[in-house]
């Protein structure tokens, strides 16, 4: 029957259901009240059920109670049983069933429950339509007091099967083998269970290495790890593949002599000691331990062998969790600099920070790579993905992006050839990457981002601002799509300024945009520490409190304003083969930088000099050339002139010609000049020479100004200002024919938003 409300399950085989009894037919003899059984008729058409007196009497209800309608029980129906009763009954209508039973629970008047048991037997009219339920329901509470173990409706019994699949569910959550500890310790499994504590150990080399140790004061002196062949309860459950139920404190002494003294103390009456198998192979065993009870029921026993069979499952996967996640960061970490080099003039700061979720690893990088001349790359990166094929590419990358800053290509070239390399590489990963190329001396830093967050600047009061860099697509998808040209942002880093570098794992935040995100670090360095040291530490503490899903980066640069001198000047120029109207330029801008930073008696050596190296670079070599002068710190100031270019062949001197309107280049160098010599810069070299020039001084700098003023009145023309002549290391077409990127020089075409 149905109550409008209520539940069980189906009882019986199923039969067809009889035609039912004649008209007149009383619907249960009046023995029905001995038994507690009474009978009910239910019309579905009219939504009536007529109920004998006996029924009414089951539902402790009067005659004068009863409306007729199936509806009027429902008061007497814990809602719980209520709905579980009415989706039976209506399945049993619509998949045709002839008949149905369920037991159910009602509350009498004086709010005792009682089960009750009903049985209906459907009609149907010709088409098989449901029209009437004829049935009976009894009293069910002495049959179910006697049977509720094997019926499995004891509350206790389902209280403690709940707390199982509950502990189940938690555990799937568990990543490491401490969150399944904590998980058990902190859960109500114990307390349900009755068990004052746990112990726990994992089988590790044919060992058995204790893990939890169970109360306070309970840790016997020599187990923490113990041989599977020692007398002890764990070692017992782990050879045998069988749970241990020690059912007292006696049988505890017994048998195991050894270990009962220690315990002693603790009033421990019974035990239940579990293997724990995962993939029929022992990983450990689960000890349980009481302190008010003693022996255990076959329910009890079934229940913790399930508890047990479930806690082996998320171990195992907790402790491969582990391992995969070890030897991954282990590899991550491989592929990160072992050591950062000092950097004479600087201070860095560099720090990584796993997720630590899953077994995500990233390919975050950093590196820091020591240049000649003064000069420091530093390089923050990240590689699409987070499994050991990112961490594997980022290694290969690194590599190669230091190879290629290390041979001297400016910061432009450096990124195009490693996104070559990473599109030729047999993956399908891409990386952003940001590589600044800083100039110590000067405090010229050259920026080239490719597809990475902007960096921050902080100034020496603790203010910090956003640096905007003008941006390629990533490394891999700009070789793809043939944009291999990556813009330069040439900015200066005055003493005491720091620059930080960052994958946006620093940045991510739910809910927040990457905007959100920047002004939230910017306000976090803003309050961080002063120290280099100690603000890298705050930034990846900050992140582990707020938890993120990707790994974190963070390269710290600041210079010191002890190593550059006041007032040094510096200009680079691009000279093309066959470009005369730059030669013409880049003569003139020496003139003038010379003359403006006070020189002195030796300004025609120098431009005569200049001029040399730039004449041979020019004639003697396939393509042009790189000219760079500036002025050197420290107590003897020292003007120094380069020219780069793209021969390996090394120059060298040679007795002039009959004529003697040749071989006199090197001959002028090496007698004019302090010093000179010659460098490798990746595929080509750098001759350089240097002047002591006792008069430049922090004074001069101010006519710097006045360098590109007259270069611009002396040589403007089409041919000086043009994006050919743009060479390697100058930033962007906007420097062409000038050069221009020493302090003091840069003009508004190369201030940056917040410059």
């Amino acid at each position: 029957m149905s109550a409008g409300n209520g539940g069980g399950e189906t009882n019986g085989p199923v039969r067809r259901a009889p035609e039912g009894p004649p008209d007149g037919t009383p619907i249960l003899s009046a023995y029905g009240f001995a038994f507690r059984m009474g009978g009910f008729d239910w019309d579905l058409l009219a939504g009536t059920m007529e109920m004998d007196d006996a029924a009414l009497a089951v539902f402790d209800l009067d005659r004068a109670e009863y409306d007729g309608r199936p509806e009027g029980l429902g008061a007497r129906v814990l809602p719980d049983e209520a709905s579980r009763l009415d989706a039976l009954v209506a399945q049993a209508l619509k998949d045709g069933s002839d008949q149905y039973g369920a037991y159910f629970r009602i509350r009498r008047r004086d709010g005792r429950h009682q089960w009750t048991h009903t049985q209906g037997i459907v009609h149907r009219d010709a088409t098989g339509r449901p029209v009437r339920i004829v049935g009976v329901l009894r009293d069910a509470t002495h049959e179910l007091t006697e049977s509720a173990a094997r019926l499995g409706l004891d509350e206790g019994r389902r209280k403690r099967a709940g707390v199982v699949e509950g502990t189940a569910a938690a555990l799937a959550h568990a990543r490491t083998v401490k969150d399944v500890i904590d998980l058990l310790d902190d859960s109500q499994a114990l307390e349900h269970f009755g068990a004052a504590s746990l112990v726990m150990g994992l089988l590790e080399a044919g060992r058995i290495h204790l893990v939890a140790e169970g109360p306070e004061g309970a840790f016997v002196p020599g187990t923490r790890f113990t041989r599977v062949d020692e007398p002890y309860p764990m070692s017992e459950v782990i050879r045998t593949l069988r749970p241990r139920f020690i059912d007292s404190a006696r049988d505890f002494s017994d048998s195991y002599p050894l270990l009962w003294p220690h315990i002693s103390g603790l009033g421990v009456t019974a035990a239940a000691y579990l293997p724990l198998i995962a993939q029929a192979r022992p990983i450990g065993a689960l000890g349980l331990l009481y302190s008010d009870r003693s022996g255990f029921s076959e329910d009890e026993r079934t229940l913790l062998v399930a508890l047990g069979s479930s806690i082996a499952q998320s171990l195992q996967r907790a402790m491969l969790y582990e391992q995969e996640h070890d030897l991954a960061e282990g590899l991550q970490q491989a592929m990160l600099p072992r050591r950062i080099p000092e950097v004479p003039g600087a201070q860095t700061a560099v720090r990584y920070r796993s997720a630590r979720l899953g077994r995500d690893i990233g390919g975050d990088w950093y590196d820091v790579i020591a240049l000649p001349g003064g000069r420091v790359g530093a390089v923050i990166g990240d590689v699409q993905g987070h499994d050991t094929h990112a961490a594997a590419v980022m290694g290969q990358l690194r590599i190669v992006l230091r190879a290629y800053a290390a041979e001297g290509h400016t910061p432009a070239t450096v990124m195009a050839r490693a996104s070559v390399f990473l599109h030729e590489l047999d993956t399908e990963r891409f990386a952003t990457c940001t590589y600044a190329e800083v100039d110590l001396r000067t405090g010229v830093v050259q920026l080239v981002r490719a597809g990475h967050v902007d960096p921050l600047l902080r100034e020496p009061d603790g203010r910090c601002r956003r640096l905007p860099v003008e941006g390629g697509l990533p490394l891999g998808l700009s070789a793809e799509f043939g944009r291999l040209d990556y813009p330069v942002t040439t900015l200066e880093l005055d003493s005491g300024q720091t620059l930080l570098l960052y994958t946006d794992g620093l940045v991510e935040k739910p809910g927040a945009d990457l905007d959100e995100g920047l002004q939230w670090l910017s306000s976090l360095v803003r309050r961080g520490p002063a120290d280099l040291q100690e603000l890298a530490d705050h930034l990846c503490d900050v992140v582990a409190e707020r938890g993120g899903e990707d790994d974190v980066a963070i390269l710290l640069l600041r210079r010191h304003g002890t190593y550059a001198a006041p007032g040094a000047g510096r200009f680079q120029q691009h000279v093309a083969q066959s470009d005369p109207e730059a030669l013409s330029s880049a003569r003139h801008m020496i003139r003038a930088a010379v003359r403006a930073w006070g020189a002195g008696e030796r300004a025609d050596e120098i431009e005569l000099v200049a001029d040399e190296l730039m004449t041979n670079a020019l004639m003697h070599t396939d393509g042009g050339a790189i000219v760079t002068l500036r002025v050197l710190p420290g107590p003897v100031r020292r003007l120094r002139v380069e020219v780069e270019d793209r021969s390996s062949a090394l120059p060298r001197r040679r007795e002039a010609g009959e004529a003697g309107v040749s071989g006199r280049g090197l001959l002028l160098v090496d007698q004019l000049s302090d010093a000179w010599g010659v460098e490798s810069r990746g595929g080509g070299k750098c001759v350089w020479c240097e002047f002591v020039v006792e008069n430049v001084g922090p004074e001069d700098a101010v006519q710097e100004n006045a360098v590109q003023e007259n270069a611009v009145q002396e040589n403007a023309g089409p041919g000086n200002a043009g994006s050919e002549n743009a060479g390697p290391g100058i930033a962007g077409s906007e420097n062409a024919g000038l050069g221009i990127a020493g302090p003091g020089i840069a003009g508004p075409e190369n201030a940056g938003p917040e410059d």
